[in-house]
This record gives C-alpha cells, structure tokens and sequence, in this order.
C-alpha cells in the first residue's frame, strides 16, 4: 500500500450544514500545506520589497524599481501556457519541493554581493516563471487532500491568507528592512522558501502523477491548454475567474494617482490599498462560516453580476472615506469564489487538474497585469476617479457575457471534446 492510500484524506463534507473553517485544520495534511503558504506568501512579498529597495539603490531609476513588481505578472502567461502540464505529469509533492528548492536558490544568489541589475531582474523573471506551476499544483493537490465542502474552504483560507499578505505584507517588509539590509532580507526569503520546502516534504504524502506520457512537455501543455480552452463549461468558467479582477486590480492600480489627486496623503494611501483586500476576506470569511453549499452555490451568479458596480459611483469623484466604503463593498462581493471553486472542481476532469488550475492562475495574473498597465495608460488623460468608475461599467458588462455563458453550459452540459473525458 503507497502512501497516497496511507493519507488522512476527508470524505463528505457534501451536506448542507456549514462545516467551518476548523473541519480543513483537522485534516492533518492540510496544516503543512497551510503553513507553507503563509511561508511562501511572506517570503514572496518580502522578497519583492527588499529587491524593489536594492534596485533603486543600485540604479537610482524609479522606473526599474517599479519593474520589479511588474514581472510579478509578466511572466505568469508564459509559464501557464509551456508549463503547466508539470503539475499533472510528475507527483504533486516533488513538483512542489522542487519550485520551493528553485525559488529559494534564485532569491540566495540575488543577494550575492555585486550581483549585476541585469542578474537580478534575470533571477526575479525566473521566480516568477516557477509562481504560477507552484500555485497550480498546490490548488490540484488540494482537492487529492481535501474533498466536499472542505475543498471548498480550503481553497477560501488560501485566498483569506493572500489578501491579508496585501493588507499587511509590505508594511511588514518595509518594517524588516528597518532592521536588515536588502541583502539581508533577501536570504531572510531563500530560509522561507526553503522552511516551505521542509514542510511540504515531511508533512504530505507521495502520490503518483496523475498522467503517465512521453511527450514533448511544452508542445503537450499548449495541446492541453487549447483542449481546456475548447471545452464551452471550462472555458466560461475561467472566464469568469479572469474577467472581474481585470477590472477590480484598476482601483489598486491607480491608488497613487488617486491619493495624490484628492490630497489624502501617504495614510490615505494605504487606506486606499487594503480597503478592498480587507472586504474580500470579510465576505470570504462570512461566507464560509455561515452559508451553507447550496447558499454559497446559489449567490454565484447575482453577487458577481453586480460585484464591479460600486466602482461605478467613484464617477461623483468621491471623497476618501466614500471610497473606501465603495471599496469595501467591492471586496465583499467575492464571496462568490467559494461556489466557483465547487463548480471548477468538478466540471475539470482529474486528470487535468493541475494543468487546468496552473491555467486558470496563469490567465488570472496575466490580465490583471493587463489590467493595471491599461488603467494606467488611461490615467495620462483621464482624471483617476474617471477611470476607476469606467472599470466598473466596462467590467459588469462584460461580466454579463460572462455570466450568459456560465448559465447557459450549467443548464446543458457540454459535449466535452476529445482528450477531456475523464477516461
């Protein structure tokens, strides 16, 4: 009997009565997994302060400073697209050790002391090449550990823990840096990186791949990616995890244009910047602690619907603290992931799980990077409330189509394509 049989794996959590987030931590694989994330989430954004801090003080150029944050999107649509079948081919935990062991060793040599510009942002384009088959793999593996509505509400902790990352995480850089050089924090994020790896090797058990196949690995992961995008259930589905953060990111995006256009100063901000995160994991909070699996499946398509109009009102150029409650209510709004993540789950066949989350991860970056460098561009001419409150027009309109498309393959189920059966 292999390990993968020997695994504490849950079963039920079907029912219509909430479990609460405590019935995920009483599964004993999911806590490592849990702790390695916050690992990596922390390591990830210190990693990006530290390095942002150590290229303006080698260049002095605001502008390659700022591209350090930017190639935490850039890169994501490559890696989805030529790497992804990894996370289906090999078993979970070796892939996952290995991107750790990777990630760490890149972030080790960028504080090598004289490390060229070019070297770094080499190393950083590397980085965030292995995120995307990181994170893909971890959510596929999540549904080998978890199962029902812990699936569910696993998958909600990951995203509560990422949103409080940006509500807190780059305050907590900024104060490290306080107290260690860039260097210094820099090999701080290679131990972090290096602990998840730790964690993820003693605490998860071996599964087998869930493919076998001898193939050219980049030309099967576009064949695949093509396959998933042909399917109309899969492709409406990541559609509707892609669409609405292409617009919400417009907000965060123009926080500093805004914050300077209405004088409300560094606090404001900041204040700017969390309001939408700290709604996010409110409503993901409250959904998975009070709504039952019926509940959550049943707010999915209103609540998305009109998640983007509250960005609509920042047309009347609103005043700090109307911002933020409009912000707020933005973020409350994605308390519809929890019937999307349900939805995804069991409409992708098993074995294109970790392609299909790598995909879905790889899409959703890339056109919040989209998103942010077009809002941007627009706000050379456009006043930033002007732009914002267009994000929330264009952006529930496309929902919208979005939606229809959401609805109509839920109602009939589609004639999968050739390589998409289950098998």
């Amino acid at each position: 009997m292999n390990n993968a049989e020997n695994a504490s794996t849950t079963h039920g959590g079907d029912s219509d009565t909430p479990i609460g987030y405590g019935a995920v931590f009483s599964v004993r694989e999911f806590r490592p997994i849990f702790a390695a994330h916050v690992l990596s989430l922390l390591g990830g954004v210190l990693a990006e302060v530290a390095l942002a801090v150590l290229v303006f003080a080698e260049t002095g150029s605001a502008i390659l400073s700022a591209l350090v944050f930017a190639l935490t999107y850039l890169p994501y649509a490559l890696s989805g697209l030529l790497l992804s079948g990894i996370a289906d081919r090999y078993p979970s935990r070796r892939v996952l050790v290995t991107c750790d062991v990777l990630s760490g060793g890149c972030v080790a040599a960028m504080a090598i002391p004289g490390a060229p510009v070019a070297l770094l942002f080499a190393l950083r384009i590397a980085v965030s090449l292995i995120a995307p088959l990181f994170t893909g793999t971890r959510a596929a593996s999540l549904a080998d550990i978890l199962e029902g509505d812990r699936y569910v509400l696993g998958r909600s902790l990951v995203r509560i823990v990422a949103q409080g990352s940006q509500i807190a995480g780059f305050g907590l850089g900024g104060l490290v840096l306080v107290w260690l050089s860039p260097r210094s924090a820099l090999l701080l994020t290679a131990c972090t990186f290096a602990g998840s790896a730790l964690l993820l090797r003693l605490g998860t058990a071996d599964r087998p791949a869930r493919v076998t196949g001898s193939g050219r690995l980049m030309r099967e992961s576009i064949a695949s990616a093509g396959r998933l995008m042909a399917d109309p259930r899969i492709r409406a589905l990541l559609l509707m995890w892609w669409v609405p953060p292409m617009f919400f990111i417009v907000a965060e995006g123009l926080a500093a244009p805004f914050a300077k256009a209405a004088g409300i100063g560094t606090v404001g901000f900041g204040l700017f910047l969390a309001a939408m995160p700290a709604g996010t994991a409110v409503s993901e909070v409250l959904a998975g602690t009070l709504l039952s699996p019926a509940a959550r499946d049943r707010i999915v398509l209103p609540l998305a619907a009109v998640s983007l109009l509250p960005l609509v009102f920042f047309a009347v150029d609103p005043s700090l603290p109307l911002a933020l409650v409009l912000l707020v209510l933005t973020g409350l709004c994605a308390a519809y992931a929890l019937g999307m993540d349900k939805w995804f789950v069991t409409d992708v066949p098993d074995h294109m799980r970790g392609q299909a989350m790598s995909l879905l991860g790889a899409g959703l970056m890339t056109l919040q990077g989209i998103g942010i460098t077009v809002g941007g561009a627009l706000a050379e001419w456009a006043p930033p409330y002007a732009v914002i409150a267009g994000a929330g027009v264009g952006g529930t309109l496309s929902v919208l189509l979005v939606l229809r498309s959401v609805r109509r393959t839920r109602a009939v189920p589609a004639v999968r394509p050739a390589g998409l059966s289950a098998g």
